[in-house]
Parts: C-alpha cells; structure tokens; sequence
C-alpha cells in the first residue's frame, strides 16, 4: 500500500497511532508496524481517544489505516490472554465488551468512518472493520479468523449480518480461515477490492466524493441505515459475543489448546492447525474435537 502523497497535518501525538489530515479525510493510522499493527491496550485506548477527538474536529470523513506490510493481525496476544491470571469470568466479559463499545463508537460516529485494508487483517481487527461504514481492500489481502482457537463467538457473530450466517461459519470453523480481498466483497464484508497500491488512493477518492454532501445530510443517512441494522439485532448480537467468549475462555477445551501451544509453541501450533487433514504432523497432536472454535 502506498503512502499518500498529498501534504498531510498531524495534529496528534500518539505513542502506537498517528491522527493525519488530508484535506476532506482524517486518518486514524494504526502505528505499530514492527508489532504488526496488533491491538494492544495502550493502542486501544489511543484510538478511542483518537475517534472521540475527531467527532469535533478534523475533515468531514474518518479513515483508518494500518501502517507497514497489513492492516492488523489482531488483539495482542500477550494482552488478550490477561484473563488467565485472575480466571475471573465476570472480569473477563467486562473486557471483551470494552473492546466491542470500541467499535461501536465507530458505528455511532458521527462522521462517515471508512477502512482501508492492505495486506492481513485478522481476528479483532476485523471487528473493527465491521463497524465501519465503508471498507475498501487490496485485491491480495487477507481477512480472517485467528490462528489457533482460544474462544468463541466473540468474532463470527459480527460477521454474519454482512456475509450471512453459512459464510460466517465457514470462516469460523476452521481455525486460521481467512478469505481474500475479492472474496470479501464478494461476500460483502467490503465494498470494494483494488489494487494493493491504490487503496489509500481509493479511500481519499471517495471521502472528497462523500465530502460534498453537507455533514447533517451524511450524519442522518448514516443514521436511518444502522437504524434499519439495529432492528435487526445488530447491537444486541455483537454486544453478546463478549458473554459467549467470556464462558468459552475458561472451558477445559480452551485449557487444553493453551497447554498445547506452550508445549510446542505458538508457531508450531499454528502450523499444526493449517496442516492438511491427510498430512502427518510435524509437532504434538493438535487436541482435536476438544477445542472450541
């Protein structure tokens, strides 16, 4: 993905993002390159900071970016996994829902939030992308479920109101799916695919585009469609996924995976997952039909 060339004004500092203004658009850039973009708390907690901001200030349109070879791989894992210290349920589902309120303050915006998606975007980085109003990838990106299964129902849930509930879990069944750019719109997880190097091109093609509607004409439109959403359960569903996650994390299932991944190591276990069904196992057996997707 290429950098934009138009002069930008960063008027933010951040530790782990970067907020840019160029011209009708207002870049919230995930800046952890050398960490794959992943999700940490102190990056969370920027980027809601970030989005609040730019409610009031900045171009008429909000994009999000992720800086480097991809999008985001995702939570952290060092973070995500903070719940096995305490084994706390109830504490557990209080953070999954503060990462869904995240990006429903997305959804909630008042602004039009668009995604440009270059290279992996996976896990609950794709949660974010749900939440936007328009996401735009690179034909060769790829868009998935997380590598190993540690929980559930945390993420195919947001899916299903864009792909429908067969596609939704198809990506979740199978741990490490992921789908590419062309397939995602084919499915309807994005509007469009486009060359790698254009998606940011793209992005700020159609927020100068949308720029020419007066903002409360865009605030209201926005409005009305997650209105028609929400009468479907959209909110309710996604706001439900923390309990289901919540109550899979301390499973025996989920035990068993995270005792097979510090026994032969993170990346052994996700080469284990991704093995052909007919191919012999270069590591421990995988604990098969135990754990939960």
């Amino acid at each position: 993905m290429t950098t934009p060339t138009t002069t930008a004004t960063v008027d933010t500092e951040y530790q782990h993002l970067r907020v840019e203004h160029r011209g009708p658009i207002s870049w919230i850039v995930l800046d952890r390159p050398d960490k794959a973009n992943a999700l940490s708390n102190a990056l969370l907690d920027e980027f809601s900071d970030a989005l609040e901001r730019l409610a009031t200030t900045g171009g008429p349109v909000v994009g999000i970016r992720g800086e480097g070879k991809g999008f985001s791989a995702g939570y952290d894992i060092d973070q995500v996994g903070e719940y096995t210290t305490t084994k706390d349920p109830v504490s557990d589902r209080e953070r999954l829902a503060r990462n869904v309120n995240r990006y429903l303050a997305i959804w909630d915006h008042p602004k039009p939030v668009i995604a440009a998606v270059h290279g992996y975007c996976i896990a609950g980085a794709t949660q974010m992308c749900v939440f936007t109003d328009l996401t735009i990838v690179a034909h060769d990106a790829r868009i998935g479920e997380p590598a190993v299964p540690l929980g559930g129902g945390y993420i195919a849930p947001l899916w299903a109101p864009l792909v429908g509930p067969k596609r939704a879990k198809e990506l979740a069944f199978i741990a490490g799916n992921s789908i590419d750019g062309d397939t995602a719109v084919e499915w309807g997880w994005a509007n469009r695919a486009v060359p790698a190097d254009t998606v940011v091109e793209t992005v700020e093609r159609l927020a100068a585009q949308i720029a020419r509607v007066p903002s409360d004409l865009l605030r209201i439109k926005k409005l009305s469609v997650n209105r028609a959403m929400e009468a479907m359960g959209v909110r309710t569903a996604a706001q439900g996924g923390a309990e289901m996650d919540a109550l899979l994390h301390l499973s025996p299932s989920v035990a068993q995976v995270r005792a097979f991944i510090a026994e032969v190591g993170l990346k052994a276990a996700i080469a284990s997952y991704r093995a052909p069904v007919d191919a012999p196992l270069s590591t421990s057996s995988v604990p098969s039909g135990k754990a939960t997707s």
